[in-house]
This record gives C-alpha cells, structure tokens and sequence, in this order.
C-alpha cells in the first residue's frame, strides 16, 4: 500500500490528481486514531493531512482560530487555554474507547462533526465550523466559509463537509469560532435515580433558565456504586452559587443533591471512559431526551447491555457482546420503534463489514448522498465505502 503526506495544499491537490489518473483510492487519515470508525478500509493508499500543520490565524479578540488540518487537536486547545478561550463543542478524545494511538488532529474535529456534552449547550462542531478549505476528488482547491459567521444560501459546503468522514474530501484547513472559559464549573449530583426519573429531572433543568453546559445519567453499577444524575454549571462563580440553589429548589422532589468540582468527571463522560478497554461493541444512540429510558429498556428486553445518557437523554452510549450482529437486529428495531439513530462505533472489523455502521438510508436519501459524493469525488476515491457501501 503507497502513502502520499503532501507538505501543502497545492501539492495536496497534485497527488490527487495524480491518484485519480491512477484510478487509486484513497484513506485520508490525521493523527490515524479513529482510522476503526466506519465501515472497515476498501483503499490502496493512504493520503495523509499529517504534514498540512501549522495554526494560520487566531484573533482572540474575535473569538476565530484557524489552523491546517494536520495540526494536533491539542496545540489549538493550548494556545486557546493560554488567552482563557476554548473551542465551545468539547470534542471527544476516541483513543481510549477504540484503543488507538496517535495525536488527534483539528481537521477530523470537523470530519466526524465531533462533539461532546456541551452540545446541549453550544451546539456541535458544525454549528462553530466557519470556513474550510479541502482538495475534492478532482485535484481542485476549494474554500469556503471564511471568519465570520454569516447566513448561506444554496449548498453551504461548510456544514456538508462536517460529519463527511473524508468522503468528499480531504480538509486542508478548518476555521472555528471560539468562546471564553468560564470562571468555574460545578456540577450538581443527584443518586439514586432510575433511569426514567433521572431523565425527568434532567428534562425539568434542561427546561428552566439556569442554563445546563451538561446533562448526562450513568445507571447504578456503571462507573462504580450508586446511579448519578450530573447537571454541569459554568459560569461566574456568584452566579454559579444562586444557579444552583434555584435548581436545588426546583428540583427538590428527587432528592438531595451534592455538588462536586472535579475536573475529570466530564472527560470520562466525554470520552466513553465506562466503557474503554472492555471489548465488546459500542453503540451512539441518538434518540429524542424523554424516549431515551424507554429505548434502553426495549434493547434490554432482547439482548444484555449496558448504557448511559447524555445530552439529557437524547445521546445513549450502549455496550453489547461484540459477537455475531453485535445486537444490530435489535437495537435498530428499538430505534424504528422509538424513533433515532443508531451507529455502530466500536466493534470488530467482520462485524463493521457486516453490519451497517450508520443508520441505514431511505432510498431517496441514499439517493441525494450518491449524487453529492458523485459531484465532489466523481471517482469514488476519497474513504471508499467508508460510511455506506459503494459511497
């Protein structure tokens, strides 16, 4: 298998002319750590954003940092922490769930649309992505976007590009908007919910105005002793203070809540850090928040399983035993039943081979999918069959 690294744009452009003549197709890999998500490899050759690093424009005043998208994750998320801003989206770390190694890189930040429990509060990565720039599938330069938000019509390339997982694509420089960190965090701990009732009460904060950054229940047993039920607050430490006695007050009826300040406790929940290391299948269950408890148990009903929620019970991570469909047959008939997503993130190669990944398209919408594929990369070169078969 060959491997092109171009050092910048312009002869990132002539590689993938140079493959395409070739009929070649192509993995397009960054730091290489969620190379096992998706649909098992189908290439010949890799195309690596490892060499397209280097931050391009950070204007703090603006709240804008652009960088190449082989530059590592962590070097943005430094220079942002040393003025006290971050990217608003808390993107996931997968090393620990998919075992990988390697250093994350800020352009596959915007290729999986990578976003974590502060989505309930700051939307996803999308949502902050403001400009690309990437080489299509017929060796041409393309950008789009630029510093600013603004409002599109037609094709916003910007937002078809988030979530691609290189399929359109390869990403040589992404823009994100920024925001301040606040001054304090805390999250306020209920025990000993069941799962139904602790989604009850995440819906009841989620509903007032005391603005959660996170919302997220792990059942009893998961992640050690009792279920907890977490509401992240950020903000102005005073602020913070009467924020949490309003929620004490209006959330009496489930019990009496304890306040913890840890760092990491998020991280864990962010990273999938329950179930890191297991090996069994994991799952990414998107559901609507109040049907998240009632997807779980229909799930539970047929195969054993383990879960928790976030994003106030709209995202479910759920582990299954990693053998035969790794619980597909079940879980995707729950989900048709509930109504949602289901995708497979982690399991063996035979089972993502197998088994489809992403939630399966309707006709018309694989339809749409195949002609924007065939529209940016006519030769299908770019993470063939990566999402869906033969796109």
């Amino acid at each position: 298998m060959g491997s092109y690294e171009p050092r910048d744009e312009d002869e990132a452009a002539g590689m993938v002319r140079e493959a395409a003549a070739r009929g070649a197709r192509l993995r397009l890999v960054g730091g290489d750590t969620k190379a096992r998500l998706g649909r098992p490899p189908q290439d010949e050759a890799t195309l690596s954003a490892r060499g397209l690093a280097g931050i391009t424009l950070y204007e703090p005043a603006e709240m804008v940092v652009a960088a190449r998208a082989g530059t590592p994750l962590a070097e943005v998320q430094a220079l942002l922490a040393a003025r006290n801003q971050m990217l608003p989206f808390e993107p996931m770390d997968h090393r620990a769930l998919l075992g990988s190694t390697g250093k994350p890189t800020f352009g596959a930040v915007a290729a999986i649309n990578n976003s974590g429990p502060r989505r309930i509060n700051a939307g996803a990565a999308r949502d902050s992505l403001i400009g690309v720039r990437f080489v299509n599938g017929r060796g041409e330069a393309i950008k789009s976007g630029g510093r600013v938000m603004k409002n599109v019509t037609g094709l916003d390339l910007v937002k078809l590009m988030a979530g691609s997982y290189g399929t359109l694509g390869l990403l040589t420089e992404v823009t994100f908007k920024v925001l301040p960190v606040s001054e304090r965090v805390a999250t306020l701990v209920f025990t000993g919910l069941d799962d139904a009732r602790a989604v009850d009460a995440l819906s009841a904060a989620l509903g007032s105005p005391f603005e959660l950054t996170g919302a997220a229940h792990l059942p009893a047993g998961l992640d050690g002793g009792e279920a907890r039920t977490l509401m992240r607050l950020e903000g102005f430490s005073d602020a913070i203070d009467y924020r949490l006695g309003e929620l004490r007050r209006l959330l009496g009826r489930f019990g009496a809540p304890e306040v913890v300040e840890a760092a990491d406790l998020w991280a864990r929940i962010r990273d999938v850090v329950p179930f890191a290391g297991t090996g069994a299948a994991v799952w990414r269950l998107s559901t609507a928040p109040t049907r998240g408890p009632a997807l779980t148990a229909a799930i539970a009903r047929t195969l054993p399983a383990r879960w928790y929620y976030d994003w106030g019970g709209g995202l479910v991570w759920l582990e299954t035993a990693a053998e035969g469909d790794a619980g597909a047959a079940a879980i995707r008939a729950a989900v048709k039943a509930q109504g949602g997503h289901a995708t497979l993130v982690r399991a063996p190669d035979a089972v993502r081979a197998a088994v489809p990944v992403f939630e399966p398209l309707a006709e018309p919408l694989l339809r749409v999918t195949q002609g924007i594929k065939a529209a940016h990369d006519p030769a299908g070169m770019f993470n063939p069959g990566r999402m869906y078969p033969g796109v």
